[in-house]
């Protein structure tokens, strides 16, 4: 242990001379001496002294524990938050990423337009199409009310390969589309 505080004290200039290279005005000097010394500490417990030179392996292992540093504090202001201003309008008013971001509510139109479709859609159902591409349909879809199923289950229930189910689908949809 003693052997091991000395290596530390000794190697201390060392992290100086490696913290150097990556100063950063929005963090302290202190603290990334303080990074730079736990990567030397991790190369003094880690090094094999038959392949080479204590400082040329410490320097890398301070400059990696510094780099994972820097990485780390990367992911961290990826966070972004809503009220946070981003700038300014004509007026002089603060703008937050809240105000600019567009809403995903429908409009009134839309949710008209939507149901107005949906009440066409069960209208044609029974006038167009076979009572095959019905059934699939209604299980693929969930419609009157039944259960929504993938068409590998639609084939199970109906005993029918998976590939076929697709054709009846494709072939509905497409007749629907048309007629629209």
């Amino acid at each position: 242990m003693a052997a091991r505080e000395i290596l530390i004290l000794r190697n201390m200039r060392l992290v100086a001379h490696v913290v150097k290279k990556y100063q950063c005005p929005e963090i302290e000097q202190e603290e990334l001496i303080s990074i730079g010394t736990i990567g030397l500490i991790k190369a003094i417990a880690t090094v094999d002294a038959e392949k080479g030179r204590l400082s040329t392996y410490a320097a890398r292992c301070i400059e990696n524990e510094l780099l994972m540093y820097f990485r780390s504090k990367k992911k961290q202001t990826k966070e972004v938050s809503f009220y946070e201003p981003i700038g300014t309008d004509k007026e002089g008013n603060e703008i937050n990423l809240l105000d600019v971001i567009e809403s995903q509510e429908q409009s009134a139109f839309e949710i008209v337009s939507a149901k107005d479709d949906t009440k066409k859609v069960y209208e044609l159902i029974p006038m167009v199409l076979t009572e095959r591409e019905r059934e699939v349909l209604a299980l693929r879809y969930g419609l009157y009310g039944k259960k929504e199923y993938t068409q590998r289950e639609v084939a199970e229930k109906l005993g029918i390969s998976r590939s076929y189910i697709s054709r009846i689908e494709k072939t509905a949809i497409e007749k629907l589309r048309s007629c629209f």
